[in-house]
Parts: structure tokens; C-alpha cells; sequence
């Protein structure tokens, strides 16, 4: 029998604007001890010197990949999912000889969050020849069979008592006219400012480690601090420009609507700092915004580009979860 050549390709993502880190950062300590020595730390060191701080980027972090098993001759292939929730993955062929697969390839699955159950295998289909193969493979955060509940009233996540000014709502000319963000918005307010969720959940994905900002860089685009909260009906709450390392909440918590998560900042692709804030839902490996309402003191709203929003404090935390 002739042994199989293959390959596992690079895969191709397809996901939000703000739900991929490309390079995050971690601090790097520097100072000189008293005999002219320095010392350099990614830790916080425990000293009285004076001391000298730099952030520095680091590694790629990886969401998703296709883990192989068995041997070369006879391989099975599983799914690892780090996100706390669903994605949907869809796994092709682009290049094979002499091979067949179980199910039939290219194929669409969800896979929950942590690591799938054998999805498929690759045999030869004639073991006297030589055979191989090329995987390639895309995914997009969320289950494509959610049902969001468009009904649903939202807290303005701020909080209560606060006011800031809508500066760019649904179909935003600056940065919101493709279908992820179209119904995003944006809302002015200094860095610093607490935000809170606007909808219980569990949190998703948490980006805490950029810490630039503008707009003259498109890598901006992928590098905002955010945080994606998953709702029970299957949507997505997405906060993103939030500050550097102030992350409240971590993956996998579970969040009541009005609880603070995080504060704002001016991270990623930004022109000042502010907060965006959307909805999104999986539309079949097609990640969507979708409308949304605030509830507010004075009657539901749909936000608009200009005017305030004011927080609201939900009357009990039985009250909150409705939210």
C-alpha cells in the first residue's frame, strides 16, 4: 500500500468586526536596582524603585481549529471551540485524490463550546493506490438556528441616572453600513466611563489587551478591546473600544442585565473615545446586526443618531433577568 500525503490548511474566518483578535498585549516591567542592574519582568514586580512600563504585543490567539486523530492511513477529525458558546463551522475539500469521507464533505455543523464529538473521516477509496487530500475550513460565532426575540427591551448600557449623546446610530455612514454593524451604534463618552450589560447573559468572548486606537490604520478594525455576551434566545451583544485591562467579567460568567462589565475606552478602529454597542445573530455562516429598542423612563425607544441616552436601574434583580 502506498502511503497518503495531506495537508490541513490555514483556515478562513468569518466572523464580526469586533469578534476576532488578531494580537493582543501584555505588559513588560523594566527598572534599575541599586547597583545600576536592570531588571526586566512581565510581572508586576514587588519593589519601591521606579519603574518603567511598556506594553508589548504578544502571540495570536486561536479560537477554533481541527484537532486529527487515528493515524495517517485512517484519520478522524474533531473540533475545538474555545468560545463559551456555539459557532458554525463549515469543513470542505481543496484538493483530494483517491479518497472518500463520512458524511460527505463540504458539510455544516454546530459545535458547541469546547471540543466536538468526531465529525468526519477521510479514508482511500482504493487502498492500492496513493491517495491525499486538503482541508480547509471557515466558521462564525453563534448558532444559526437562534431565534432572536425582536420584542425584547434593552437596558442602555450605562449607568442609571447617566446621559450620553447618540453620535452614530443604524446605518452610520462613518463605520456602520456593512450588514455586522448596520444596526450598531455608537455612544460619545470619556474614557473611563462604567459600562454595563444591557441584557442578561453568559459572556462569550472577552478581548482586554489592545491598546491603540485611531483611524488611520485599518488593522484597527480587528484590534478594539470587547466583550460578546451570549443571549438565551441565541443573540449577541457585543460592547467594543472598551479600555485597556478593565474587563469586569470573564468567559463563561454569567451576567444579569444592568451589572457593570467594563469601561469605556478608545481602543481599536475609533476617531474618539466612545462605546459600540450592537446586536447580532448567526444568520447562516453570515454574521448580522440586528434592531434593537432601549427601555427607557420615558417609553421604549429605538436610538437615533443625535440624541441622549439615559441609564435605567431595573426595579429588582428578579426585574433584571427580564432583561
Amino acid at each position: 500500500m502506498k502511503k497518503s500525503k495531506y495537508l490541513l490548511s490555514l483556515s478562513t474566518i468569518l466572523v464580526s468586526l469586533f469578534s476576532v483578535s488578531e494580537i493582543d498585549a501584555k505588559k513588560l516591567y523594566k527598572y534599575q536596582d541599586e547597583k545600576g542592574i536592570w531588571h526586566f519582568t512581565d510581572k508586576q514586580p514587588e519593589t519601591d524603585l521606579k519603574v518603567e512600563v511598556r506594553q508589548m504585543k504578544v502571540a495570536k490567539k486561536k479560537w477554533v481549529w481541527i484537532e486529527m486523530e487515528g493515524t495517517k492511513t485512517e484519520p478522524d477529525f474533531y473540533v475545538q471551540n474555545t468560545f463559551y458558546g456555539p459557532i458554525e463551522l463549515e469543513v470542505s475539500l481543496h484538493s483530494q485524490n483517491n479518497i472518500k469521507t463520512r458524511p460527505a464533505l463540504p458539510k455544516k455543523f454546530i459545535i458547541p463550546s469546547g471540543r466536538s464529538e468526531k465529525l468526519f473521516e477521510i479514508r482511500s477509496a482504493n487502498p492500492f493506490q496513493s491517495w491525499g487530500y486538503g482541508l480547509q475550513y471557515s466558521y462564525v460565532i453563534g448558532a444559526p438556528n437562534s431565534k432572536h426575540d425582536f420584542s425584547h427591551l434593552y437596558l442602555p448600557p450605562i449607568a442609571p441616572g447617566t446621559a450620553f449623546q447618540i453620535t452614530q446610530g443604524f446605518n452610520g455612514s462613518f463605520s456602520h453600513h456593512d450588514e455586522q454593524n448596520k444596526y450598531a451604534i455608537d455612544i460619545a463618552m470619556p474614557v473611563g466611563t462604567p459600562i454595563h450589560a444591557a441584557r442578561s447573559g453568559v459572556v462569550m468572548k472577552v478581548e482586554n489587551d489592545f491598546f491603540k486606537g485611531g483611524t488611520d490604520n485599518k488593522a484597527y478594525l480587528s484590534r478594539a478591546n470587547s466583550i460578546r455576551i451570549l443571549h438565551d434566545d441565541g443573540s449577541m451583544a457585543i460592547y467594543a473600544h472598551l479600555e485597556l485591562e478593565k474587563a469586569q467579567v470573564y468567559p463563561g460568567q454569567r451576567v444579569y442585565a444592568g451589572q457593570l462589565i467594563a469601561f469605556s475606552g478608545n481602543t481599536g478602529f475609533t476617531s474618539g473615545p466612545h462605546l459600540h454597542f450592537s446586536v447580532q445573530v448567526n444568520k447562516g455562516m453570515k454574521l448580522a446586526s440586528v434592531p434593537f429598542k432601549f427601555a427607557e423612563e420615558d417609553g421604549d425607544k429605538g436610538p437615533s443618531v443625535g440624541s441622549w441616552l439615559t441609564g435605567v436601574r431595573p426595579t429588582t434583580m428578579q426585574g433584571a433577568s427580564q432583561y
